[in-house]
This record gives structure tokens, sequence and C-alpha cells, in this order.
């Protein structure tokens, strides 16, 4: 008997579904296939993960305790600034009471030169 496709024997009379074709099915070789090596050799080189996570902590606070003595300076540069308004607002004020009295000395005297025909 010679093998023949399905569709050579298509529509002869000795088969009538494919389900009368035999069956050919492949398998693993005798003994099977060899194994393989799925696990990953890789060499463990570099800082742990507790290394890398201390590490990031310490530059963390190390930052925190920059921030905070930079907010210590500004607080101070702030107080320095605030006082040093404070001590010169009396001379602001006298340079200003001088110029407000001088005004009104040559507010006062247009005035009158104004109103002199005035009764």
């Amino acid at each position: 008997a010679h093998t023949m496709s399905e569709t050579v024997r298509r529509g002869t009379p000795g088969m009538k579904s494919v389900k009368d074709m035999a069956v050919r099915q492949d398998g693993p070789p005798p003994g099977g296939f060899p194994a393989i090596r799925y696990g990953r050799k890789i060499p463990n080189t570099g800082p742990s993960g507790i290394a890398i996570f201390g590490i990031g902590a310490v530059i963390m606070l190390y930052g925190f305790y920059k921030v905070g003595q930079n907010n210590h300076k500004r607080k101070d540069w702030k107080r320095e600034k605030l006082q040093t308004r404070m001590e010169l607002m009396p001379v602001l004020q006298a340079e200003e009471d001088i110029r407000f009295i001088e005004a009104q000395k040559e507010a006062w005297s247009l005035e009158s030169k104004v109103m002199k025909d005035v009764k």
C-alpha cells in the first residue's frame, strides 16, 4: 500500500471522512529531550539592596540636615533685616517729619499769599 496524502485520497471509495486517515503524531525521541539549562549564573557584583537603601538613607539625612541649617540661617537673616528696619525707623521718621514741616510751611505761605486780600 502506498502512503498517500489526504488530498489525493479524497473522494476515493475507501475514505468517508478525514477521521479515516491514519494518525501519525510526533513525539519525543527515545529517552526524552536533553535538559534545558534555564537558570542563569549571574555573578553577584555590586552592593546589596540593603547597602543601597542605607546609602540612600544617609544621603537623605544629610540633605535634611543641610536644609535645616539653611532654614536657621534664613531665619537669622530675616530677624537681622527686621531689626535693622526697626532701628532705622526713627531716623526715617524724623526725616519725613522735617520734610512734612517744610511742605506745611510752604503751603501756609502760599495760602497767606493767596488769601491776603480776603477779609
